[in-house]
């Protein structure tokens, strides 16, 4: 049996233990000696989330078919474990073999939410790894990040020796050659970085200078050496049938956010949302074949005893094969009592068919996302959605059985006005209104609930909104207000309800989504001032985080408020995507004018993403 790094004493004290202990059903086993890179994979948020991801499942499975590669993996301690980490100066440690991460090759870090850059300083430092790249030894792990904030790295640039652009499952055997050669070789930390800077997908931050206008725009960023690349070129997957997929994922002991197997039937989308930053980043669409995904849902469900199948992609409607996929589910799966679970349909006769035969209706909520309330306003952000569309749904769902409807909007988007912000109550209005109407008194499952929610828009990179400013704190409440007095004034108004995010945790996202690397020491004074766990309420304090950008001295506005040109060096400028910059332009001045792009099935628009040679650009060409 394995020494645990916690004694019983520590664990006994702890909230949840087991997120420590690492003896889950289908880990792997390795013995670390009889391997040649050692790599561990940390998620920076607690355990229960970073179980949850699909990514981490791939990666860690993927590595470890290499019999010289082993990796292990690794969550952010809970705020408990971590004052007593500190206090009893505990390293952090792997879960597999308890070892200190100090001692790996390789810490992998994904990034999938800005409000978790504070945590990966939390890594770091629970490690006793330098937090500065620069002041990294001969001895210490390469540090390695991940994941779609690399849309934009440069605000975490100073923490990371790598960070990989892309699909993970492309050009890490050539980085685990490259440094298998490097130890046989007798290479020291600088030689491999700048070797590793030559494998496609890579970048590696030192080894590229910005400087400055006097007004604090970008002047220019260029590689240090002629033999890397000037743009770091992000890594896609053509051949989705035979890229490696986990079937026998790391079951937990502690319930994880999604406590369920996890089926992912396509990467990218068609549609073009211009506010969607994934829907530009993991273009072009490609689809999984449907005979591979039987084959794998009969695996996962076999492999780890989980009760429910969720489909994963970014719209699952769009999936060409979807009807004989569910209908394989119901009649194969589902009868053995297993729970299906279909997120992200467009909610049309079709899709309440299929959640009529695997939800009981009575219990679940339809959601909606609208995302804005006018036609003006979904024309502006390309959502390809009608008022009819909506209502037609609706009236499909509450003939079908169902009683209660999510909505999920945002506010702050370009060119919003009042009127606009007011369509949002009304089109919940006439949702109730469709109910009533059409629903006889007799065959109602009671009183239609409608929940509406706002998030606040941030325009994030590789969109066509990258170039304008976001709106305040104070604008964004405001905007929420005139939701909330315009839902008193409405007939079926006992019928609604309405939610909104915090506004002041969507101005750190933004700032940190669009900055460059000059806010590497903001988050590092903001790290020192105690702040952790930004993304969970009982953590995020805000005062801190205001109190550390006095003492970073630099001007948030700069980075929040400005309008961008287009001749303007963006911060991810070096990054190239698959979807060019004239492109998301020429998206732009198509919103300003109300215009909407067909999606990529009906027509290609030429955004670049054919470069990739696959997926939906290449159908039926064959």
């Amino acid at each position: 049996m394995k020494k645990t790094a916690l004694s019983d004493e520590i664990l006994m004290t702890i909230d949840k233990p087991a997120r420590y202990l690492g003896n889950e059903m289908n880990r792997i086993v390795k013995d670390p000696a009889s391997v040649k890179v050692r790599f561990v994979m940390c998620f920076p948020d607690v355990y229960e989330i970073g179980m949850s991801h699909l990514g981490i499942q791939i990666l860690y499975g993927m590595f470890n078919e290499r019999e010289d590669v082993y990796c292990e993996r690794v969550y952010s301690p809970w705020t408990d474990l971590d004052s007593i980490m500190r206090k009893e100066d505990i390293p952090l440690f792997s879960l597999e073999t308890q070892t200190p991460l100090a001692q790996f090759d390789f810490l992998g870090i994904t990034m999938q939410y800005e409000m978790c850059y504070t945590n990966v300083l939390q890594i770091l430092d629970l490690s006793k790894i330098s937090l500065l790249s620069k002041d990294r030894m001969e001895t210490d792990p390469i540090v390695i990040g991940g994941g779609p904030c690399t849309s934009n790295p440069e605000p975490v640039a100073d923490f990371f020796d790598i960070l990989y652009m892309g699909e993970g499952e492309t050009s890490f055997d050539a980085l685990f050659d490259l440094y298998i050669a490097h130890k046989e070789n007798g290479w020291d930390r600088k030689r491999f970085l700048h070797e590793a800077a030559k494998i496609p997908g890579l970048y590696v931050p030192e080894l590229y200078e910005v400087s400055y206008h006097a007004d604090g725009t970008i002047q220019s960023f260029r590689p240090m050496f002629d033999d890397i690349p000037e743009k770091i070129k992000k890594q896609v997957v053509t051949d989705f049938d035979s890229a490696y997929y986990p079937t026998r994922p790391v079951i937990p002991y502690v319930k994880a956010i999604q406590d369920r197997v996890v089926l992912e039937i396509q990467r990218g989308c068609i549609r073009g949302c211009r506010f969607c930053q994934a829907g530009m980043i993991y273009r072009p669409n490609r689809e999984k074949n449907i005979e591979t995904l039987k084959k794998q849902a009969h695996e996962l469900l076999q492999s780890t005893g989980h009760e429910e199948i969720s489909l994963a992609s970014l719209s699952s409607s769009d999936y060409k094969e979807l009807g004989e996929l569910v209908e394989f589910l119901i009649g194969d799966i589902a009868q053995t009592g297993v729970n299906i679970s279909l997120p992200s349909l467009r909610i049309d006769a079709f899709a309440l068919d299929v959640m009529q035969k695997v939800q009981d209706i009575r219990k679940s909520s339809l959601t909606f996302a609208p995302e804005a309330g006018s036609q003006r306003m979904r024309n502006v952000i390309n959502k390809g959605l009608t008022k009819e569309d909506i209502l037609k749904g609706s009236s499909l769902a509450f003939h079908g059985g169902w009683n209660k409807v999510k909505l999920y909007f945002m506010l702050g988007l370009p060119t919003e006005t009042e009127e606009d912000i007011r369509e949002i109550v009304y089109l919940a209005e006439e949702i109730c209104e469709t109910y009533y109407d059409e629903i006889p008194k007799e065959e109602r499952n009671g009183k239609v609930a409608v929940t509406i929610s706002t998030s606040f828009f941030v325009p994030k990179p590789f969109t066509p909104f990258q170039w304008v400013p976001m709106d305040t704190p104070e604008s964004f409440l405001k905007k929420a207000y005139l939701v909330n007095e315009t839902l008193p004034t409405q007939l079926n108004k006992k019928s609604m309800r309405y939610h909104y995010h915090e506004p002041n945790l969507t101005y750190l996202e933004g700032l940190l989504a669009r900055g460059d690397r000059r806010l590497s020491k903001l988050l590092m004074i903001a790290y020192q001032n105690g702040c952790m766990f930004d993304s969970w309420t009982e953590c995020f304090d805000f005062e801190k985080w205001k109190e550390s950008i006095r003492q970073w001295g630099g001007d948030p506005d700069f980075y929040l408020y400005r309008e961008r040109t287009k001749e303007e060096i963006l911060p991810w400028d070096f990054i190239d995507c698959g979807v060019k910059k004239e492109f998301l332009w020429k998206e732009w001045e198509r919103a300003l004018r109300g215009e909407v792009t067909p999606n990529c099935r009906m027509q290609c628009s030429g955004c670049g993403a054919m470069l990739y040679k696959g997926g939906v650009c290449f159908e039926d060409q064959n």
